[in-house]
């Protein structure tokens, strides 16, 4: 009797578990995860053929349109440069949102931090550059976006790690004081009513080869910088320990609070840096859509390489690739409808971003358990 009511009882517990659950993988050979990233790339595009022919009712050629993706971005040398100008924008703020998010602080702020770091470099042209010389103006305008994006950073921070508020809502609400102070002060230099800032003529970096070649190596140098900070200094590894475990941070004599406000300056520090470029050596001027959204963009780059500045390349290398791909297929594909190719990118990046469950996760099916003899 005994024996048939433990079969029972096993049989009882067969049926209550499910077909299949989920459990986390060992970590991977490089080659594998690779390759499964690789396949969700093929799947995705096999994808947006379909959704292409069908859309287009059968009169646009996929391969004519994925061919247009790329004459976007290398068709020509200005092309190809205006792709490198985005990747490294972009990667210069992902890299500026990197620490903050590899500490597990949420800063959704990045874009009111470099927005308020162009704010206080353009401000620095309005009223110091008919008394400076270029130089001397470049270096105020530096550090004036320094310390802005250190101040709008670093203030989300300090109320964290003394009051432990909520840093996502903080940093995410900044973003709208912002941009309201840029409309504010736009109102204030432009009396004709226009709000709208004319470029300046001083206040530039100097013209490497062209108006790209300098900020592309600046943020060259900053990944290979931030790279070695993450992974071979002290900081770095504190930022990792606090990360992954504040309790374990706390055991082995680690300093929550000041791993935060200090990873959180340097963060901001970044985005004064990404601020500053963008002034001197891109716009000119400020609008209060200046930053363009790239600081909301730079959180999915920075999540998809891993908090890897290298990695970070590649991602934001794609998401450059196909905003411009898109673009190019809106004006050579008037025929389809004008919401075509950000329907192509969305199935791009939900495969890709799909992708890593099965690079973390696997299936793991019901095993039934031997009946007792």
């Amino acid at each position: 009797m005994n024996k048939e009511n433990k079969a029972s009882a096993a049989k009882e517990k067969i049926k209550k578990e499910p077909l299949f659950h989920i459990a986390k993988r060992a970590p991977l050979p490089f080659w594998k995860s690779a390759m499964i990233r690789v396949i969700a790339v093929l799947l995705a595009l096999v994808v947006c053929a379909v959704v292409c022919y069908i859309l287009g009712e059968g009169k646009v050629n996929p391969l004519e349109l994925f061919s247009k993706l790329f004459e976007g971005n290398f068709e020509t040398e200005r092309k190809i440069w205006r792709t490198l100008k985005d990747i490294a924008v972009l990667l210069c703020i992902s890299l500026a949102v990197t620490p903050a998010f590899k500490m597990r602080f949420w800063n959704i702020g990045a874009e009111g931090q470099v927005l308020v770091s162009c704010l206080a470099s353009v401000a620095c042209v309005y009223y110091l550059g008919s008394s400076l010389p270029n130089g001397v103006l470049l270096l105020c305008m530096f550090g004036a976006a320094l310390v802005t994006g250190i101040l709008w950073a670093v203030l989300p921070a300090i109320f964290k790690a003394k009051w432990n508020t909520n840093e996502t809502l903080f940093t995410l609400m900044m973003n709208y004081i912002a941009t309201s102070l840029v409309s504010f002060f736009l109102i204030i230099w432009t009396p004709d009513g226009s709000s709208s800032l004319k470029e300046f003529q001083i206040g530039q970096l100097p013209v490497v080869y062209n108006q790209y070649l300098l900020l592309v190596i600046i943020v060259a140098l900053l990944t290979v910088g931030m790279y070695i900070y993450l992974k071979y200094s002290k900081q770095g590894y504190e930022i990792a320990v606090v990360g992954e475990s504040q309790k374990t941070a706390c055991y082995i004599g680690i300093s929550v609070k000041k791993v935060i406000v200090r990873t959180m300056i340097v963060s901001g520090a970044l985005c004064g840096l990404a601020g500053f470029l963008i002034v001197s050596a891109l716009d000119h001027s400020v609008t209060t859509n200046t930053v363009g959204g790239r600081g909301f963009t730079a959180i999915m780059v920075s999540w998809l390489g891993k908090f890897n500045p290298f990695i970070m390349v590649l991602t934001s290398f794609l998401i450059v690739f196909l905003e411009h791909g898109a673009q190019e297929v809106s004006s050579d594909f008037p025929a389809i409808n004008s919401a075509f190719p950000s329907i192509i990118t969305g199935i791009i990046l939900f495969f890709i971003i799909g992708c890593e469950f099965f690079v973390n996760y696997k299936l793991v099916m019901r095993q039934k358990e031997e009946s007792a003899k």
